[in-house]
């Protein structure tokens, strides 16, 4: 992606600064895959979305462009809500947020209700990051920000549809599926929600126009 847009944006009176955004998308992508602690996914984690929320509106001067951008930050602050309290809820009872601890302990806390509930615990937990990969990954109700965000330069979306960052939310559930195996409920969930998700925006899909939002859809 980097190599193409060097040709992509040649002409772009914004060359400099698009190679300082997608230069600072890359860094926060690394920084959350290399991650060993959920401290440090959630930075990288939130830097990415700072970074999304840069190049797609990198052509600033159109009120689309600053549309689609505003609606993707505010959506991914609502996923980032379940994912804050997700991660509280697991420091307070495992009393780290290093991933070998928490797998380790996560079997002791697998029995536990939420406090004056018949909720289970790891299944509380496993929902609130699960919302945090919804509005990441756009999963349905939460993928409206996606084909809106094809205002951005094409190599920007490329990066955020396809290479990294609706697969980031994917990656936090696959990291944490030791947390996750621990609930039937929560992994229902995950299924029913995501086949929702194909299925709808299959045939969305298929009755756009726009080839950048087919492929977004």
């Amino acid at each position: 992606v980097h190599i193409y847009s060097t040709y992509y944006m040649k002409k772009d009176s914004g060359y400099n600064r698009f190679f300082s955004y997608i230069s600072f998308f890359t860094f926060s992508m690394l920084l959350l895959v290399m991650s060993n602690n959920l401290f440090q996914l959630f930075l990288g984690w939130e830097i990415v979305g700072m970074a999304s929320y840069l190049l797609i509106g990198f052509w600033y001067d159109k009120p689309l462009a600053i549309t689609a951008n505003l609606k993707a930050f505010l959506i991914n602050r609502i996923g980032d809500i379940g994912l804050i309290l997700g991660i509280c809820l697991l420091f307070n009872y495992i009393g780290s947020m290093n991933y070998i601890k928490i797998f380790s302990c996560s079997i002791n806390i697998a029995h536990l209700n939420l406090p004056n509930t018949n909720c289970m615990l790891i299944t509380i937990i496993c929902i609130c990051l699960f919302i945090g990969a919804m509005a990441k990954s756009a999963q349905f109700p939460l993928h409206t920000w996606l084909p809106d965000s094809m205002e951005g330069p094409t190599p920007a979306s490329a990066l955020i549809h396809a290479a990294t960052m609706v697969t980031a939310g994917i990656f936090m559930i696959t990291r944490m599926s030791p947390l996750f195996e621990l609930s039937n409920t929560a992994l229902s969930i995950i299924l029913f929600i995501g086949a929702i998700t194909a299925f709808f925006m299959g045939l969305l899909g298929i009755i756009q126009n726009d080839i950048k939002r087919i492929i977004a859809y």
